[in-house]
């Protein structure tokens, strides 16, 4: 029931958005949903807001947007305001070279108030070992919430990356990790992901338009929905399709936030001006019909 639900809905919504018109009454939610609604991660413990801070537009080379554009203190404003809203859920890596930011605003909020995801490109263990330990220095603390080996693109990673993996379990027995998983660059990938025991949160591309994604919306959405039906936490990101999408920033929230198996994303907004005017569309956008 629930596939041909999507699948009418998918039909019905295509033949829409050929005509440049989101149909908004097919994913209205019935309540108002927020930025900040608390969302508990699979059987983790862990709790986040609904949304993350992305702190990696374009990130590469141990910098990003906003590294670049914001500083050290400008980003640990940037995410100090975000906690003063309630969204307390901080996405990192070590690409993107914002450890040094978020250890900034670590001086500002208490540590076990907010949860961090990192990422790592780790393959062995004696590389996943010295990251963690690296990154926890980096960032002043001393647990990671959430590691996930970064942008996998091969269909046989968990062969690729067994020494890493093997290692971020250790970790999670020994308290250092709290949750492990994976970001997905290739349909194949995010294949194998969905059928990976080992898996315990997917960071997956997807937006209404399948912009920037690893294949299209008729492709991934089985798939992540596939990976939530395994127990795994699917986690979104490029919503707004990496800011291609931004002349339709409601239909991109409302379309987010009405998928299911979906249980949070991250959103790299360039400023805290913009960040709220994010999170102030949200409710609205979540009910249009």
């Amino acid at each position: 029931m629930e596939r041909r639900r999507f699948l009418r809905n998918s039909l019905a919504a295509a033949s829409l958005m050929a005509f440049g018109r989101f149909p908004n009454h097919l994913y209205a939610a019935p309540v108002k949903r927020y930025a900040s609604d608390r969302v508990t991660l699979g059987n983790s413990g862990i709790t986040v807001s609904r949304m993350a801070m992305g702190t990696g537009t374009n990130g590469f080379n141990k910098r990003s947007y906003q590294t670049d554009n914001l500083g050290i203190h400008g980003l640990a404003d940037w995410l100090e305001a975000a906690y003063d809203e309630d969204v307390i859920f901080w996405d990192s890596a070590d690409q993107y070279g914002t450890h040094p930011h978020l250890r900034e605003a670590l001086k500002r909020v208490p540590r076990e108030k907010v949860v961090i995801l990192t990422k790592t490109h780790a393959r062995t263990e004696a590389q996943m070992k010295a990251d963690l330990d690296r990154f926890r220095q980096e960032l002043g603390t001393d647990y990671l919430d959430i590691v996930l080996l970064h942008n996998m693109q091969s269909s046989n990673w968990p062969e690729e990356r067994r020494g890493a993996m093997d290692t971020l379990s250790q970790a999670k027995e020994d308290g250092i990790v709290r949750m492990h998983g994976v970001s997905c660059h290739r349909l194949g990938a995010l294949k194998t992901a969905a059928k990976t025991d080992w898996v315990e949160i997917d960071l997956a591309r997807i937006n209404l338009k399948g912009a920037i994604m690893d294949g299209s919306l008729g492709e991934v959405v089985p798939v992540l929905k596939e990976m939530k039906e395994n127990g795994k936490v699917v986690m979104g990101m490029k919503i707004i399709g990496a800011g291609q999408l931004s002349h339709m920033v409601d239909d991109c929230l409302q379309f987010a936030l009405a998928q299911e198996y979906i249980d949070c994303f991250t959103i790299g907004t360039h400023d805290i001006d913009q960040f709220k005017d994010l999170v102030g569309r949200m409710p609205a956008a979540s009910m249009r019909a």
